[in-house]
């Protein structure tokens, strides 16, 4: 008989990047869930495949351990069916986990699987990708790309994330994209076009937040184009988390819209990943498409 839970592990995720680690990780899985089937994998490529291949199996909830790509690259399998997406947090920043109210403390995760408490949540979509938090174009994506193959030689990811900035703002070429949204097209020159699974807070110190998930709504934002000293001030502030909605972003609520540019190809970032997509982007809201175990009953 198949396994009606199957763990999936990103074994390359921060807190199991060690062999202790995972041990101790799949050991307390045991404990929790006897019967489970737990998978670690050493990337991330095989995920969606694994998570596809459990659903055909008759699985009722698939439990993504590792990161926001982790769980985006389970979820892409999960979305629109029947199945349960798990959280295990096991990355750095954990905005889906952190905004689905799912704790970050592996044993309070657990707890939170074994209770079987669904919520109903809005998923995103780029052309063919989903998106459960965020996508952007022009300077993250581009900064992101640069750190990464930074990484890729042996530097830290906090010191390449520091060069890639620095590289990318001196000097950086504005964004220039149409956007066709609610019957009007609006010309963007802009350093970065950020869109939102749902409205995100820029409010107080740290990271924006979300309060709902299942609003129904994507939030297209646009910072304003000015000079490169105002571009690094502004990246200073995403990254303290002081932005404000209204002082530093223009921001539209919609159902879906589309980004149209002269360029075959832009880079775009899906949930912190970096990919490239031919235009046009072709954005959307999956409303309540995805279930996710959260640790109280939603109405």
């Amino acid at each position: 008989m198949r396994s009606k839970i199957v763990f999936l592990i990103n074994g390359s995720a921060g807190r199991v990047a060690d062999n202790a680690s995972r041990q101790k990780l799949t050991g307390m899985i045991a404990q929790a869930f006897a019967e489970a089937e737990v998978i670690v994998t050493d990337g991330g490529g095989e995920l969606a495949r694994l998570a596809q291949r459990a659903i055909d199996r008759g699985s009722t909830m698939v439990v993504a351990g590792g990161g926001d790509g982790t769980i985006n690259a389970v979820a892409s399998a999960v979305a629109g069916t029947t199945t349960v997406l798990g959280v295990l947090p096991l990355g750095t920043l954990n905005h889906f986990a952190k905004d689905a109210g799912i704790p970050l403390n592996i044993e309070s995760a657990l707890q939170t699987l074994r209770a079987g408490h669904v919520a109903l949540v809005d998923v995103g979509q780029v052309n063919e990708r989903i998106f459960l938090n965020n996508s952007g174009l022009g300077l993250y994506p581009d900064i992101v790309f640069l750190r990464e193959a930074e990484q890729k030689r042996g530097i830290a990811k906090w010191p390449a994330a520091l060069w890639a900035a620095l590289v990318e703002l001196s000097p950086y070429r504005l964004l220039v994209v149409r956007v066709r949204v609610d019957g009007r097209e609006l010309l963007l020159k802009a350093p970065i076009v950020f869109v939102g699974n749902n409205e995100y807070e820029f409010a107080g110190v740290g990271l924006p937040t979300r309060t709902r998930l299942d609003a129904g709504r994507l939030c297209l934002y646009i910072p304003p184009a000015e000079g490169e000293l105002r571009l690094l001030w502004f990246a200073v502030r995403a990254w303290l988390g002081t932005l404000r909605l209204g002082n530093d972003f223009d921001g539209l609520l919609t159902e879906a819209f589309s980004i149209h540019s002269r360029q075959r190809l832009l880079r775009i970032s899906i949930d912190g990943e970096v990919d490239q997509m031919a235009t046009p982007l072709n954005f959307r809201i999956r409303p309540r498409a995805l279930r996710v175990a959260v640790p109280t009953p939603t109405a």
